[in-house]
């Protein structure tokens, strides 16, 4: 059922998409594990994410919170679909969890997924396979934890709004820290509470769940 949603987004977006579909591959030279990234000095990690600030004309800081922001989306993606429709998550561990250059940024993928229910699997994926590049990218860029973690967090938000209908608000409450509490809804859509800085760019269009664009509590 996931495969055939992965495929469908992948077929509405001209075949760009930051997830292999069937999320198992055979990885080769073209792809680098992502255990790698997170090995102080953090050379390939660096190179990612000045590859992204080259590609904006950002600021280091902010190409590692923009590159965050992809890598974070298409590896937090598939477990919230699998929550959404059929309570089945799939987990890529770090381990065996890689990642490539692509039209997307990058495209993610595992030489082995394990398969479980549950929002308390999601927090332990999210401290076993994100937590890690989170601290890595937060000491060698100096970018706010809590910016990078609003990224994933929108990353529950946004596929179960435009992708398959799911309570994501449900969801990042039974999830808890260190998402809960960093989307709020507003309409059929929802609010940041924390930036991904994308607005810091020059002559950039705020994205329409920018904090910036929160009303102030009355």
């Amino acid at each position: 059922m996931l495969t055939e949603v992965l495929e469908r987004v992948a077929a509405e977006r001209g075949g760009v998409l930051g997830v292999e579909p069937g999320l198992v591959i055979e990885p080769d030279e073209s792809w680098t594990a992502v255990a790698g990234l997170v090995r102080e000095p953090y050379t390939v990690l660096g190179e990612l994410v000045d590859e992204t600030a080259a590609r904006w004309n950002a600021p280091r800081h902010v190409g590692a919170a923009l590159f965050w922001k992809t890598y974070g989306y298409w590896h937090t993606l598939p477990m919230a679909l699998g929550w959404a429709l059929d309570g089945r998550v799939p987990i890529m561990k770090l381990a065996d969890t890689y990642v490539r250059r692509s039209d997307a940024g990058v495209t993610i993928a595992a030489s082995r997924v394990s398969w479980t229910k549950g929002a308390g699997a999601i927090r332990e994926a999210l401290a076993e396979s994100q937590r890690p590049l989170v601290k890595a990218i937060g000491s060698m860029a100096r970018v706010g934890e809590r910016t990078l973690w609003g990224s994933t967090a929108e990353a529950f938000a946004h596929p179960l709004i435009s992708m398959v209908p799911g309570d994501y608000m449900d969801l990042l409450r039974r999830v808890g820290e260190p998402v809960d509490g960093l989307i709020e809804p507003s309409g059929d859509g929802y609010f940041r509470r924390t930036c991904c800085l994308w607005v810091t760019l020059p002559d950039a269009e705020l994205c329409g769940s920018c904090c910036v664009l929160r009303k102030p509590a009355a």
